[in-house]
């Protein structure tokens, strides 16, 4: 097998409200943290457990910082698609730290917000991996501006944007 892959697919609940910094010259970055967890049940007590693990998303991408800054806040469950990446720095004593991320970079990231605007799961879902919202029937952008992209075929379009089962 030639070539490798370093992707990382996450759904999990945020844990805070994001962190939006911007760069020396006014860009957006993201940073979010996310807990994942997984429960079983114990096989000598029978009491249920949970492990929760937390997880450093660092997005890049001005879109999604835009999405990010606006629509997410702490509680919601969403899903996003990076890449790993590992960085080192150093402490005030000097001593080297490693941070290990999951980067969502300018043009290979995805964040798909899995709960409602109401906070309820599985009511709204709005994906952002490529920029305009394809869920949204006004032809905007997720900015709200139009999407630029003129029907040709008259009503068409709009016919087929009736109630679909699914």
């Amino acid at each position: 097998m030639a070539g490798s892959l370093n992707k990382v697919q996450l759904i999990g609940n945020l844990g805070a409200d994001p962190e939006i910094r911007r760069t020396q010259d006014g860009r957006p970055i993201a940073n979010l943290r996310i807990a994942t967890s997984e429960t079983w049940r114990d096989k000598n007590s029978g009491e249920r457990r949970e492990k929760t693990e937390w997880h450093t998303v660092v997005c890049f991408n001005e879109g999604l910082c835009g999405v990010i800054e606006q629509y997410v806040k702490k509680g919601d469950k969403i899903y996003i698609e990076g890449q790993l990446q590992t960085r080192k720095w150093q402490d005030q004593a000097g001593t080297d730290r490693y941070s290990t991320e999951i980067v969502l970079q300018a043009f290979n990231g995805t964040l798909t917000m899995l709960s409602s605007a109401g906070g309820n799961e599985g009511g709204g879902r709005r994906d952002t991996s490529g920029g305009a919202d394809r869920h949204n029937r006004t032809g905007a952008n997720d900015y709200g501006a139009p999407s630029g992209r003129q029907d040709q075929r008259g009503n068409f379009q709009r016919d087929l944007d009736d109630d679909i089962p699914f």
